[in-house]
């Protein structure tokens, strides 16, 4: 018998930084679509808009946390790691889920929550049940200092960071809720025993990880006190765990452990709060093998006053330009940006750096869409946002759902000596709901989310901003956010081209340049209701417009919130 010789294909090389020309769009399910009319978003609600988030242009989907959980801060206290919580679906409709997305040609990419568990996972019960369990430096228990606490590090919801156990009389650390404690990243048994539950669903299919504040996971292990700022009851740990002592060990070793060797390329975003333009180069260098890019929150903290969201302020755009500037220059070279507006932890992008009024709201959301999209970068969208849809107005705080809202109310009114109309008032602009209320597909009863009763309202304008009303109109804000998606999957200069800022000291227009050998676009925002005219070095005229939110004007006049891109003419 003879054997016929069969030529093989060439192997596909993915390049590393194959991440350059995608777009990821953010899922939070309990908010995205519920199928069976309990008010809250579910699996098989996401498996229905597959069609819609394909039209959309997306390449990656990153899924907010649908474990199982007590559900204290939505999800993000994990008490199962390889199970679907049941308000959600199950594991076969996540599996259904994964293979839909593979078939149109994405990927899923899962939240990784390892900072902390909830109280209720097994590994937390065992380890809070006597001082000599085998699990009980799994997390970081103390003895009480002087009676109290054994640090003054205050929590991020509120209150203190260490909560007391009365059967072992000792305390433990939650950065976040009581109900949050913290994992000894330490210990390396944890370390192991994490590496091998990302592995299990890397084996399932899933594409990758947005880990959350995963650069809280290497402490100072002497715990000392933090700096106390006015006004504040508990100190500010920050410098003590922000990319604390063992982080780049810890990361190489997750890569080495997790990444390293599978085909299959991979997408890894590191949630890092705090983090600097030079440790990101360090984070996202691809020759230390730690991960692809992070999330930073410099550029979302400049509406505040010394970076407290309770304190809001207006936002200065010659600041914004000075931040994203700044770290387009300093990863241009080794690293690589993330680039967003908002998720589920910030306000809805057009009512924080657009203008959400009905004369402006699709010309500001789609100028946004074009500024964000054009920088050098990974875009992410958080759902609804290519719909324009807007902050909530919440009336009470019973109307509230958020842990870190309701916590902050309550010590605001009871121990700092706030009213309850000042700590509203306060709230209203940067609180976490206002993106948390549910995707408004339809202009019927609760905007086609649930038929039951959402678990949070449904902004009342959903009557007409709805994805019912965009999807089929080519001069909607969802039609607009194809095109730009479209742009950098066509466009090299997009997904590779250098970045230059221009005007950083002009308070109402956006100007950069993106360009590589053979090709320059030019990137105009007015970030203003008042026209601006642009004056540039570069002469631009007989230049291409080759994309803008208003009917086509060839000039460097920008009428309200206008975006215009245009293209070199060789």
């Amino acid at each position: 018998m003879t054997v016929e010789h069969i030529e093989l294909a060439p192997a596909i090389t993915v390049p590393k930084d194959w991440f350059a020309s995608q777009v990821v769009y953010q899922v939070y399910p309990r908010s995205f679509a519920d199928s069976n009319g309990d008010g809250v978003g579910d699996l098989r609600g996401i498996l229905s808009k597959l069609d819609y988030l394909q039209r959309l242009g997306v390449d990656v989907v990153w899924l907010s946390p649908i474990y199982t959980s007590p559900q204290d801060d939505n999800g993000y206290d994990i008490s199962d790691y390889r199970n679907v919580d049941p308000i959600f679906g199950t594991l076969a409709d996540l599996q259904e889920l994964t293979d839909g997305l593979h078939a149109r040609g994405m990927k899923l990419v899962m939240d990784l929550v390892v900072n902390h568990t909830s109280d209720e996972h097994p590994w937390f019960i065992e380890s809070r049940s006597s001082k000599d369990n085998p699990k009980r430096d799994w997390y970081w228990w103390r003895q009480p200092r002087r009676g109290a606490e054994p640090n003054n590090w205050g929590s991020a919801f509120s209150g203190p960071a260490w909560e007391f156990d009365q059967a072992t009389g000792e305390y433990y650390l939650h950065l976040f809720s009581k109900k949050q404690p913290d994992l000894n990243w330490e210990n390396p048994e944890v370390r192991a025993a994490v590496y091998e539950m990302m592995n299990w669903w890397l084996d399932r299919g899933v594409d990758g990880f947005r880990m959350d504040v995963i650069n809280f996971i290497s402490k100072d292990t002497s715990l000392p006190d933090g700096p106390v700022a006015d006004g504040k009851l508990f100190g500010d740990g920050g410098p003590h765990f922000l990319s604390g002592p063992r982080i780049h060990e810890f990361l190489h070793e997750m890569n080495l452990e997790v990444f390293a060797g599978r085909d299959n390329p991979l997408l890894t975003v590191g949630e890092m709060p705090g983090v600097t333009v030079e440790d990101a180069v360090l984070f996202t260098d691809p020759a230390r093998a730690e991960v692809d890019m992070v999330f930073q929150f410099e550029h979302v903290a400049l509406d505040q006053e010394d970076g407290d969201k309770w304190r809001p302020k207006k936002l200065q755009l010659t600041d914004l330009k000075k931040s994203l500037g700044r770290w387009q220059e300093g990863l241009a070279e080794t690293g690589w940006n993330s680039l967003y507006w908002g998720n589920h932890d910030q306000a809805r992008a057009v009512s924080r750096f657009g203008d959400d009024s009905p004369q402006y709201r699709e010309l500001s959301a789609k100028m946004l869409a074009g500024v964000l999209h054009l920088h050098r970068g990974t875009p992410y969208v958080y759902q609804g946002e290519e719909l324009g849809m807007t902050n909530m107005s919440f009336g009470a705080i019973s109307d509230y759902r958020d842990i870190e809202v309701l916590n902050h109310h309550r010590e605001a009114t009871t121990h700092l000596g706030h009213t309850d109309a000042e700590v509203l008032a306060a709230l209203a602009p940067l609180n976490r709901d206002n993106a948390r209320t549910p995707v408004q597909w339809e202009a019927s009863l609760h905007g086609g989310f649930t038929t039951g009763s959402p678990w949070i309202a449904v902004n009342p304008n959903s009557s007409h901003i709805n994805a019912a009303a965009q999807i089929d109109d080519p001069d909607s804000v969802f039609s607009f956010y194809r095109k730009v998606i479209a742009l950098r999957h066509a466009e090299p200069v997009v997904s590779h081209g250098n970045f230059t800022m221009l005007l950083p000291d002009d308070a109402n227009v956006y100007a950069f340049t993106r360009s590589i050998p053979g090709s320059t676009l030019l990137v105009l925002g007015n970030f203003s209701g008042a026209q601006q005219h642009v004056t540039l070095d570069e002469d631009w005229t007989g230049a291409e417009l080759i994309l803008g939110n208003y009917p086509s004007d060839p000039s460097l006049r920008l009428r309200p919130w206008e975006l215009k891109v245009f293209r070199a003419v060789d």
